[in-house]
């Protein structure tokens, strides 16, 4: 997919709205809006951006899991059950 074949103009999005919701639907791709030639806004299907969205929260979660990991923050599953029990008992 090429962002530079999926241009339009806000004109064109306003003169068109309806013709342009169903390409989102059946392409599934991105569409740039443009405004005074330059680009502005993209505009995605809910259920691109859903998984956009979900995505994004993946990869922070990975960073988190990173970041703890490097800071030592982490623990084996052993040392966690051990913990546990010592808490219990």
């Amino acid at each position: 997919m090429r962002l530079e074949d999926r241009v339009r103009s806000i004109s064109y999005l306003k003169a068109h709205a309806a013709e342009v919701l169903r390409d989102l639907a059946e392409r599934q791709e991105p569409l740039v809006i443009t405004q005074n030639g330059e680009a502005r806004a993209v505009m995605l299907t809910v259920a691109a951006f859903d998984a956009l969205q979900e995505t994004a929260a993946l990869v922070k979660l990975l960073a988190l899991a990173d970041r703890q990991e490097r800071d030592g923050m982490v623990q084996t599953a052993e040392e966690a059950i051990a913990a546990l029990r010592n808490v219990d008992g």
